[in-house]
């Protein structure tokens, strides 16, 4: 390149030291190109694997609990995308079945799986329940990708044995698998008058904060890089 650089201006002779200035200048250009994209690479992915508590049923996508940590990530700095592949009315089988094309899709650094809650409402076995989220959590993790489990819980019209059933699925598979768990993600809204909408199943809009602050010191460990996070009590709540 230096050669045909200093020939179109018809010279004959060219000093070796000018061609070894012009050899490294055109060498150092290229590695800030090669650089360039490495920069875009820094960036991680988060997949919110959900149904209609992530999905925002109800109210404005933006008021929702994966937007709100969005926004808490870019005020602090955190350089992660977060892909929001949650679908209202999604059950632990759906979510199995979308999960391969999503980990192809997008490579990501850690998923948060958050399902369960259209199993539990429609009566389908914890045992059904608890194989899927098993499979899930078995496939990121063949591709080394980092999961944390929110669990789910039924209310107790739908009879002890069951609602019992159905609340230890989550415990079970997070310690079978080896993952971190909070244990119920609605506990900190389920009961408080006003936090739920009108069908008694889906947060408020008003009560999506306090949903992100239930779940964030888990995440947040997790996304540093918190190796001691099995332990932590912070998942476990």
């Amino acid at each position: 390149m230096a050669a045909v650089f200093f020939r179109a201006f018809g010279g004959d002779f060219v000093p070796r030291w000018l061609l070894f200035v012009a050899l490294v200048t055109s060498l150092y250009a290229g590695s800030l190109r090669a650089d360039a994209p490495e920069s875009a690479a820094d960036t991680k992915t988060l997949v919110i694997l959900g149904d209609s508590i992530s999905a925002a049923y109800g109210i404005d996508e933006q008021a929702g609990w994966v937007q709100l940590l969005r926004n808490r990530l870019a005020e602090q700095g955190l350089d992660v995308e977060v892909v929001n592949a949650s679908v209202s009315g999604e059950t632990s089988s759906g979510g199995l079945a979308r999960l391969p094309r999503l980990l192809s899709e997008h490579s990501p650094k850690w998923l948060v799986v958050e399902l369960g809650g259209n199993d539990g409402l429609r009566g389908y076995p914890p045992r059904a329940l608890q194989g899927n989220l098993q499979r899930m959590i078995q496939l990121a993790q063949e591709q080394g990708v980092e999961v944390l489990l929110l669990g789910m819980q039924m209310p107790p019209n739908y009879g002890k044995a069951y609602t019992r059933a159905f609340a230890a699925v989550y415990p079970t598979v997070a310690e079978a698998e080896q993952v971190p768990l909070v244990r119920f993600f609605l506990e900190p809204v389920a009961l408080v008058e006003g936090a739920m909408q009108q069908d008694g199943i889906h947060p408020t809009a008003k009560a999506q904060p306090a949903l992100l602050e239930h779940v964030w010191p888990c995440l947040e460990s997790i996304l540093k890089g918190n190796e001691d996070i099995q332990s932590n009590s912070l998942c476990t709540s």
